[in-house]
């Protein structure tokens, strides 16, 4: 069965940056990889899960939550069937899980990677 799985999260200085990366595992095309719409979300300790960035399938204008837009940057690179998020300027109200949801026929989550901000 087709699996995501995050990676790219760790330990940083406020002001500086990371790049998630959600790689597809398993069976897929590069077609099918192409037609999944691709989400980042965040959950923080005591907090809901919030929606960070997202992008339709087959491509489209981006959508940032207000509290990151400017310093964030959705992508995919359908060849390596992978998604990406691009974490400039971070700040400690960033620190929390970061998961990918790629959405086809069904929605798919990653197991999360974990990303602090932290002087």
């Amino acid at each position: 069965q087709v699996r995501f799985v995050e990676s790219g999260g760790g330990l940083v200085q406020p002001g500086g940056s990371l790049r998630l990366s959600c790689a597809a595992s398993g069976v897929i095309s590069r077609f099918t990889f192409s037609i999944f719409g691709v989400s980042w979300y965040r959950q923080a300790p005591g907090k809901e899960r919030e929606l960070v960035a997202a992008i339709p399938r087959g491509g489209g204008t981006t959508n940032y939550a207000d509290s990151v837009k400017g310093r964030f940057t959705i992508s995919r690179d359908n060849a390596k069937n992978t998604a990406y998020l691009q974490m400039n300027s971070l700040k400690p109200e960033d620190t929390a899980v970061y998961y990918c949801k790629m959405t086809g026929s069904r929605d798919y989550w990653g197991q999360g990677t974990q990303v602090t901000v932290s002087s």
